[in-house]
């Protein structure tokens, strides 16, 4: 049991840094209240391929790491109390 907890825990600080990492380097969406009061169109071609660019994807990496980085601190908290 002993190993399962330190492959946990090895696990969780490596996602922990890389989720850091990930989240210092994306760069800020300005799409905030300004685009909804000027109303701006998301029919371009940028937006609509959004999920392909560079940003896309580090920010889908984030979502997944976040998701990965709560299901392993539930599951270390189980494994430690």
């Amino acid at each position: 049991m002993d190993i399962i907890k330190n492959i946990l825990l090895v696990i969780y600080v490596i996602v922990t840094l890389v989720l850091i990492v990930l989240t210092l380097i994306q760069s800020k969406e300005s799409s905030g209240v300004t685009s909804t009061i000027t109303g701006s169109s998301t029919n371009n071609f940028y937006n609509q391929n959004k999920g392909r660019t560079k940003e896309g994807k580090m920010k889908r990496w984030t979502i997944t790491l976040g998701v990965v980085f709560a299901i392993l601190a539930v599951a270390l908290s189980v494994f430690y109390f």
